[in-house]
């Protein structure tokens, strides 16, 4: 699974950096507000970590401004204020869960591990389309290069390379990748697939996802102009 920490005090970002990394998380880091908007709307995560106090941008900030944008994705937020209105703050943001400083770093583990559990497994299943392998072991899209999903990314691309020979409609991408989740919404699906677009190009793919906003959405092969 692959995480955003966005913490600014370095020496305690490479700390938990190591701690995920090493019980087998994927983790991005970043060490300001700004930043961690920019890598949020690049790309797709399973779970973003925040700091509430950092330059640029609050942690609060930046989850108004992800829930403001469809993006579901759980929050949990650290903080050295342990004030309940502090704390409230946060969760009336759309912070799913709080942890507050100091804390050890078992507690940091068991708090990611609850906010990310994966609602089926996926096994060992491959399933290709022209030019691309999805791994379901891995999480891994492969064609000329190679790039880690995160879930809703690898589920979403899964149901689209399951139905590849028929357009799905944005409320039957909803029921089959959100499910429950009652905060996502059309746009929650199209900045999905603009995420996946990101990645096809970044494994130099000729497939892409067509449709557009609100709409139904497929795998083509893209059409490449002649030199």
């Amino acid at each position: 699974m692959i995480i955003l920490l966005a913490e600014d005090t370095r020496d305690l970002n490479r700390v938990e950096t190591a701690v995920l990394e090493h019980a087998g998380y994927t983790v991005d880091s970043v060490f300001d507000g700004q930043e961690a908007i920019d890598a949020i709307e690049k790309n797709g995560y399973d779970l973003v970590i925040l700091d509430v106090m950092m330059p640029k941008k609050t942690g609060i900030e930046v989850v108004e401004q992800m829930r403001r944008e469809n993006i579901t994705t759980p929050v949990l937020m650290l903080t050295a204020k342990t004030e309940v209105d502090d704390r409230c703050a946060g969760l009336d943001a759309g912070a799913d869960d709080y942890l507050a400083k100091p804390f050890a770093l078992k507690e940091l583990l068991a708090r990611v591990r609850a906010l990310t559990r994966r609602k089926k497994e996926y096994g060992d299943e491959k399933l290709s389309f022209a030019d691309l392998t999805l791994d379901g072991s891995t999480f891994e899209l492969v064609s000329e290069n190679t790039v880690r999903l995160s879930v809703k990314e690898y589920e979403l691309l899964e149901t689209l390379m399951q139905n590849r020979d028929r357009e799905l409609d944005t409320d039957y991408l909803l029921e089959k990748v959100w499910g429950s989740d009652p905060e996502a919404t059309p746009d929650t699906v199209w900045l999905y697939v603009s995420y996946l677009q990101g990645k096809l190009r970044s494994v130099a793919s000729k497939v892409t996802i067509s449709g557009e906003r609100g709409g139904s959405y497929r795998l083509l092969m893209a059409v490449r102009e002649q030199a």
